[in-house]
């Protein structure tokens, strides 16, 4: 009953235009705010979902890391262990370190990663692959695959390879740094491939064989880096209990992580953003609830008779005063559904026909990827709903307290 009456207050013609225009005005507002949000989150998940992307073929789903120090300690019946445990996929052993790579006068830092020969199979950066190919090459033949940053600052390319590289990595049993020869270990190494994935990977990371790696930084049979792992079922919870089962089965020595707990940081960073742009967004909503406000005490003052009317058949206050705050629902209603039909057309035709383009062409895609999600919806509507309340309650209240004469 109090929406009957509150929907034939927003159908019916006003005595002054200008209660029509607010109340409009509103609705709009509530519109461009409802789009505005749905379609910002949507591209903040867009990119959010390209990010993870990139960061899972580069990442793997679990790592198990030395508690202290750069060196790992592990034998082949742990490593038994940790295959056979439920939704374990796939292991791959891993030696990574800084290093110096140098061709002729160009030179640049890196770090290395020595790989061994299941790697391809925990990670897919083979499908990265700009030129040449994923070939580590051998412990007296190591090749490289470089990102395609350090290809630039080292012009090594893999397709002009006139003489080897060299690349200098620590030497762990140097008794001075004073010496240069002393300090780092040396040696020649061609390129196989390049491959391309995000810039942060691109200018640092590059790949050889493991028995290479593991020559150079003197380590014994059981150590390396770190062990990367491959599940099953590659989701939070799923990789969260593997996690779990792997720590207590490992003891303190080692810690286990999750890809998120990898990226943790950058994972935050992008939901505080995205709230923060959440929050901005929705001062539009702050502007659409003066007017509302605007609109409905208006309204009231147009409806005095119809008022008195319904107090003196019997209504009580808070039965005029909820005729009201549905009145209020209505405006806010009618711009959310105004606005996520917007929202989802613009974001159909982005998804479509790449409309909005970013501008350059060093980034992965050129476009603003968009992924619209119901839980932004949800978290719109109920954003709505509760500056429709705000917003509704004082002109309701109002009229719910003050008392008409039809005689006036």
């Amino acid at each position: 009953m109090n929406f009957l009456f509150a929907w034939r207050y927003f159908k019916s013609k006003k005595s002054t235009n200008a209660i029509n225009i607010i109340a409009w005005i509103s609705v709009v507002a509530i519109t461009v705010g409802t789009a505005a949000l749905i379609v910002v989150l949507s591209v903040f998940n867009g990119f959010e979902d390209l990010v993870k992307g990139l960061y899972s073929d580069f990442y793997a789903d679990v790592k198990i890391a030395p508690a202290k120090g750069k060196v790992l300690t592990i034998d082949s019946a742990q490593l038994v262990q940790i295959k056979t445990i439920n939704g374990v996929l796939q292991y791959s052993l891993v030696a990574e370190e800084k290093a110096l790579l140098k061709n002729g006068d160009n030179q640049t830092t890196v770090i290395a990663k020595g790989v061994d020969e299941r790697f391809n199979t925990v990670n897919n950066v083979t499908k990265h692959i700009i030129r040449g190919s994923f070939n580590t090459g051998t412990v007296n033949h190591p090749q490289i695959i470089m990102g395609a940053g350090i290809e630039n600052a080292t012009a090594i390319y893999v397709e002009q390879a006139v003489e080897a590289a060299t690349i200098y990595l620590p030497n762990k049993k140097a008794t001075s740094l004073n010496n240069l020869n002393d300090a780092f270990n040396s040696y020649n190494v061609t390129a196989s491939g390049t491959f391309l994935i995000q810039q942060e990977f691109d200018n640092k990371y590059l790949f050889t064989n493991l028995p290479f790696m593991k020559f150079m930084l003197d380590m014994d049979k059981n150590q390396y880096s770190y062990v990367e792992l491959k599940l099953q079922t590659n989701t939070d919870k799923a990789a969260k209990n593997i996690a779990e089962q792997l720590q207590k089965m490992l003891g303190s020595q080692y810690v286990v992580l999750t890809r998120y707990e990898q990226n943790q940081s950058l994972y935050n960073i992008m939901k505080m953003e995205k709230w923060i742009i959440y929050g901005i967004l929705s001062l539009i909503l702050v502007v659409a609830a003066f007017n509302m406000i605007g609109a409905l005490t208006m309204l009231v003052l147009e409806k005095q008779k119809d008022i008195s009317i319904l107090q003196a058949m019997g209504a009580s206050n808070s039965k005029i005063q909820q005729i009201f705050l549905s009145s209020g629902f209505i405006l806010a209603g009618v711009g959310v559904v105004a606005g996520m039909i917007i929202a989802l057309l613009i974001c159909w035709l982005q998804i479509q026909f790449h409309l909005l383009k970013l501008g350059t062409g060093s980034f992965v895609v050129d476009y603003y990827p968009v992924k619209p999600q119901l839980n932004d919806f949800l978290l719109v509507i109920g954003t709505i709903f509760i500056v429709a309340l705000v917003a509704a309650y004082l002109p309701a209240r109002k009229a719910g307290k003050q008392i008409f004469s039809l005689k006036t």
